[in-house]
């Protein structure tokens, strides 16, 4: 039997446990799910903003991953994954059906709660992991009932459920008490992340990890999602610049801009030139005039580098002596001369 309409989840699976028929209710929208049902009792429940079992029990430390893929592989096809985890002693019974009593009621929260969503159910569909455990969907119904009033009275938003997790960048009063499971949500929230990673990469419940963010929406550290209608497609946020590190205004250089020394030419004019000074006096600084004007400057010294060795010509010479010199100072200087060559 195959039946796809637009209807409450819950009440469909009410429909379908009063027919005791075997399937899978699949539940559309987002985050969606799927409540998979053996003779009208409720044996699993899975969501993507829920961690499955695979999820918690490796997250958690309990199965190493080559241990849960090896019963995948070999138990997958006969829907015997949870009986081969007991079998071959990895898990007792008691500790598989408490991790699927868990799962199943934190999925059936976000596959049940909407109040209409597209709906089909797949008739004679079953789950890989086997039948662990036998729940009334009754029981289901009410327990969703029971955690969606408990989520209002904490904070009435659901968008906080399944949109990314923001902190603010600061705290909205001088002094927040956390607890330690809201100072590890904090901590992981970059800003990209949605509950149902956080809850996978945390190993605990979707439900939980949705209960303490509402607690944190409450006390204002969250940034709340933005209400966007329904038509409106959503977009992908590129990343923005901060900052140039250049002025994208300030004109650019070309070698054809660049500012050349004009060369003067012509009859200087008449004007009395300044009183040259000490330094221009000197003969390695003389300017010269042509005869057609032309101002020759005459060019500089390059400088010695530290440590290089003077010219044989000017360390060979020793210098003049003067009359009256110590003749100590002399040999300090020729002893000096001798250690720069």
């Amino acid at each position: 039997m195959t039946t796809s309409k637009t209807a409450a989840p819950a009440r469909l699976l009410s429909q379908v446990a009063g027919e005791r028929q075997t399937g899978v209710l699949v539940v559309g929208g987002h985050p969606g799910g799927a409540v998979y049902v053996l003779e009208g009792r409720v044996i699993y429940a899975e969501s993507p903003a829920a961690p499955g079992v695979g999820e918690l029990l490796t997250a958690s430390g309990r199965l190493a991953g080559r241990t849960w893929q090896n019963a995948l592989d070999q138990g997958t096809s006969t829907a015997r994954v949870g009986r081969l985890l007991v079998e071959h002693g990895h898990l007792t019974q008691g500790e598989l059906e408490l991790c699927v009593l868990g799962a199943t009621y934190d999925a059936a929260y976000f596959a049940l709660s909407p109040a209409n969503a597209p709906v089909e159910f797949l008739g004679g569909a079953t789950h890989w992991l086997g039948p662990v455990v036998h729940i009334d969907p009754a029981a289901v119904t009410r327990e969703v009932r029971r955690r969606v009033k408990l989520l209002d009275d904490i904070f009435p938003d659901p968008r906080v459920d399944t949109a990314i997790v923001t902190p603010v960048p600061r705290p909205p009063r001088e002094r927040v008490t956390l607890t330690a499971p809201q100072w590890e949500l904090l901590v992981h929230a970059d800003g990209q992340r949605t509950p149902s990673d956080l809850a996978q990469l945390l190993g605990r419940a979707g439900y939980a990890t949705v209960q303490e963010l509402r607690r944190l929406a409450a006390l204002g550290l969250l940034e709340l999602p933005e209400v966007r209608p329904a038509d409106v497609p959503e977009f992908v946020r590129l990343p923005r610049a901060r900052g140039t590190a250049v002025d994208v205004r300030r004109p650019q250089i070309r070698p054809d801009d660049s500012p050349t020394v004009p060369v003067v030419s012509g009859v200087r004019p008449a004007v009395p030139d300044p009183p040259p000074s000490p330094a221009q006096t000197s003969p390695a600084l003389t300017e010269e005039t042509n005869a057609n004007g032309t101002v020759y400057r005459p060019p500089r010294l390059a400088r010695r580098k530290p440590g290089a060795k003077l010219p044989k010509e000017v360390a060979g010479e020793a210098p003049p002596a003067a009359p009256g010199t110590d003749e100590v100072l002399l040999k300090r200087i020729r002893t000096a001369l001798r250690a720069l060559r």
